[in-house]
C-alpha cells in the first residue's frame, strides 16, 4: 500500500505553522524544507515545502499562495485517552488564537479544523443500549469542548 500523506496548502506561512504544529504534538519533528528558486512561481529563497511528522505521522505544507484556504469539509481528529488529553489539546489549539465549535470541533489559528475526541465517546457511541446512545448524542450536540463526565451522566440519564 502506498503510503498516504496529507497535504497542506498554506499562503506563505508554512513554515511558521509546522513549526507550531510540532511544538503541539509529542513525537513530532521538522524532516526538510524546500525553498523557491528562479522559476517562481514564489520569491526565490522563500519556503515552498515543510515536511514534517506529527507523532510519527508524515504531513506536508505547501506555500501556494491565498487561492485556497481551509474549511471545515477536512479536518484532523485528535483521539484522545482522557479528559486530561482532551482539555490540553483543546486549550492549546483554541488558547493560542484558534476558535471553538460544536461537538469537539475547533479551528487553530491557521484555520485548520481538529476533532478532540476522548476515547469515552467511542465506547458510548457503541453501546447496546440505544436510549445510552441517544442521551449521550443529544449531551454531545450541546457542547463545544467535549466533557466526559457530563457525557456518562447524561448516557446514565443523570
Amino acid at each position: 500500500m502506498p503510503k498516504l500523506i496529507p497535504n497542506l496548502w498554506f499562503d506563505s506561512n508554512g513554515m511558521e505553522a509546522a513549526e507550531y504544529y510540532v511544538s503541539v504534538f509529542p513525537n513530532s519533528r521538522i524532516n526538510h524544507v524546500s525553498h523557491y528558486g528562479d522559476a517562481g512561481p514564489g520569491p526565490a529563497g522563500t519556503v515552498l515545502t515543510v515536511e514534517f511528522e506529527l507523532d510519527g505521522r508524515p504531513f506536508t505544507i505547501i506555500n501556494g499562495g491565498p487561492e485556497f484556504t481551509f474549511d471545515e469539509a477536512v479536518s484532523f481528529q485528535i483521539d484522545c485517552a482522557d479528559q486530561q488529553e482532551v482539555d490540553a489539546y483543546w486549550d492549546r489549539l483554541v488558547g493560542d488564537g484558534g476558535q471553538e465549535g460544536p461537538c469537539g470541533w475547533l479551528k487553530d489559528k491557521y484555520g485548520l479544523s481538529w476533532q478532540v475526541v476522548p476515547a469515552a465517546m467511542a465506547a458510548l457511541m457503541a453501546d447496546p443500549d440505544q436510549a445510552r446512545t441517544d442521551r449521550a448524542m443529544k449531551a454531545m450536540l450541546g457542547m463545544k469542548k467535549l466533557d466526559i463526565a457530563a457525557l456518562e451522566a447524561a448516557a446514565n440519564g443523570a
